[in-house]
């Protein structure tokens, strides 16, 4: 089984109600022995129809809870101090400041906005063609990895088709090749990762983000390093799907997964 969880959140992020506690002990009870938790930190987010809600995290706070339960569960698993950024181009000199701040074990890069919008929400779809909005993601995907890289994975590289109106219904890898080629060029190049998130499986989706298409093409390329994460915001989604994972990560041509400790990768085999 596949024995750790690199995509999590708590109470940190604003997206997530759940203690740090309740979900490393959901981690504990699952078989994880290694639990990255890896708060939400997006400046400049737009608002959105939920009121009350802030992704700039509180870091201080956040870590002062981390270290607390990393004692506190010391003797039954190892906990690591990460974070998702929300990548936008402009905000890569405040990125660069702020993770300068903090010795984190783990950075994922992440698209949630594209062009001002959050893509979870239907407004960034309206009256456009579903095919051309997925492109244009992308496109801001490989915009944010040109102005900032000082990540250690892309997270859910096609994050955009868990929310289109059709969903991934009608998405195919074909279709977007020559760019996502681009991206995972440009990450291999640079020495990064992704990530398999098996978050969309919990919404109904065919497969994990990314799609078996690209984690073929990213070890096609040469690229090694990739983890595996749950993306869970409740206890009960802690390491869900990771069964079906650690067999896209086999078909896709993988033998060994990472985790992370002080921006390093460690491989653990499949």
């Amino acid at each position: 089984m596949i024995i750790a969880d690199f995509h999590t959140h708590s109470s940190n992020s604003g997206d997530c109600d759940i203690p740090m506690s309740v979900q490393i002990e959901a981690a504990i009870n699952k078989g994880i022995s290694h639990l990255c938790i890896t708060e939400h930190m997006d400046y400049d987010f737009p608002e959105t129809p939920d009121e009350n809600i802030s992704f700039v995290l509180d870091t201080d706070a956040y870590y002062k809870e981390f270290i607390s339960n990393k004692e506190k569960y010391a003797d039954k698993i190892n906990l690591y101090f990460g974070v998702e950024l929300g990548l936008q181009p402009h905000l890569a000199n405040m990125h660069k400041d702020y993770i300068s701040k903090y010795d984190f074990d783990f950075i994922i890069g992440s698209s949630h906005v594209c062009d001002g919008y959050d893509v979870y929400y239907p407004d960034f779809y309206k009256n456009k063609d579903e095919k051309a909005c997925y492109m244009r993601y992308f496109e801001s995907e490989l915009e944010n990895i040109n102005a900032f890289n000082d990540f250690d994975v892309y997270g859910h590289l096609d994050y955009v088709v868990r929310y289109g109106p059709t969903k991934d219904a009608n998405y195919q890898f074909n279709d977007y090749k020559d760019i996502l080629d681009e991206i995972l060029k440009k990450l291999i190049s640079s020495g990064k990762g992704i990530e398999i998130n098996t978050g969309g499986l919990k919404k109904g989706m065919k497969e994990t983000n990314p799609s078996l298409d690209i984690l073929k093409r990213y070890k096609e390329l040469g690229g090694e390093i990739i983890t595996v994460g749950s993306d869970a915001h409740f206890a009960e989604n802690i390491a869900y799907g990771f069964d079906r994972a650690k067999g896209v990560l086999e078909k896709a041509g993988f033998t060994r997964y990472a985790v992370f400790k002080d921006r390093k990768p460690e491989f653990i085999n499949l």
